[in-house]
């Protein structure tokens, strides 16, 4: 990764929190101590800001500064969270499922013998 793609990267999440909030670029701005024509020339990639103003946007957005420099494509801190506390949980439910599907499909045959001369001959 070469600093034109990190720099990249910032922006679009600078971006993209900032929609997330539903902030309009004067809200952020605002908020920020700075020109809205600053911000959207950071967005739009034609000026840089200082490390000061990058914990400023993460402590703004409340996470940490580390997460303006995850690519896009990376789910959301929230979502990473609720992906770990849920987990063990969705792997133990598809783990169950599978199983059941497994069962249902390759059943032995000798098993399915029995069930259908048991559902013939209810005595």
């Amino acid at each position: 990764m070469n600093e034109r793609e990190l720099r990249s990267i910032v922006q679009t999440n600078i971006k993209r929190y900032r929609e997330y909030r539903e902030w309009t670029q004067a809200r952020l701005a605002e908020e920020m101590g700075i020109s809205i024509n600053f911000l959207s020339e950071i967005e739009n990639g034609k000026k840089w800001f200082s490390t000061a103003n990058m914990v400023k946007f993460a402590s703004i957005f409340n996470i940490e500064p580390f997460e303006l420099l995850k690519p896009a494509d990376a789910p959301p801190p929230a979502v990473s969270a609720l992906l770990l506390r849920y987990n063990d949980d969705v792997v133990k439910h598809l783990s169950d499922s599978l199983k059941q599907v497994f069962r249902y499909y390759y059943k032995e045959p000798q098993q399915e013998e029995n069930v259908l001369a048991a559902e013939a001959d209810p005595q």
